[in-house]
């Protein structure tokens, strides 16, 4: 089986990834941040460095999600493969911030990947309003995001509302996190993990 858990940057997609792979014995695959030679270069010069960026995700993922498959094991994995393609890349062909050439190689790549791989059994949408966005990254304090501006991530918020209002690849659920505390509220994590439970359930 495999879960994936989608979201704009700061929704805790990371945070609730480990408490559900903890929680169900599941194995948890992670966004490549810490390993990623280009995250820095990115923030500080996008237009430089999205295409490269981009590309690297994209491999990353595609691999990932190959791994997913032979392992046979129950996964949940931070981020899908279809977030990259939907959003960010062409957010930053939007802005101007990657060449139409370069957005074109990008989306004929990713359009090979796709049809060589299948979509999660289940995919977790984190909703988060900007203000909330903005406080947990603040909150985590990872030095790369300090310039992320507050029309960027409105950008890619509404990007991802467009997309999952059109997601038919498999089931869905949304999880409106902005009143919930996941992580120091158990009460919080409990009403997830009961509409997980639900979801999972209907699966089988």
């Amino acid at each position: 089986m495999h879960i994936a858990v989608a979201g704009n940057i700061g929704a805790g997609k990371t945070t609730l990834t480990r408490l559900l792979a903890k929680h169900y014995n599941w194995e948890a695959h992670f966004e490549d941040v810490v390993e990623n030679p280009y995250l820095d270069d990115f923030y500080n010069q996008m237009e430089r460095w999205s295409f490269n960026l981009q590309i690297y995700f994209l491999n990353s993922r595609y691999r990932q999600i190959l791994q997913i498959k032979e392992s046979g094991k129950e996964i949940i994995q931070d981020r899908t493969i279809y977030e990259d393609a939907h959003i960010f890349a062409p957010n930053l062909h939007a802005m101007g911030l990657m060449t139409n050439r370069d957005f074109q190689n990008y989306t004929s790549l990713f359009d090979l990947m796709e049809s060589l791989v299948d979509p999660p059994d289940l995919l977790i949408y984190l909703r988060s309003s900007i203000p909330n966005l903005v406080k947990q990254i603040h909150k985590r304090g990872r030095e790369y995001e300090n310039t992320i501006s507050i029309d960027y991530l409105s950008r890619l918020n509404e990007r991802y509302e467009a997309w999952i209002h059109g997601y038919n690849k498999g089931n869905l659920l949304i999880i409106d996190v902005d009143d919930l505390d996941f992580v120091d509220n158990p009460e919080d994590l409990g009403t997830i993990l009961n509409k997980i439970d639900a979801q999972i359930n209907g699966l089988f």
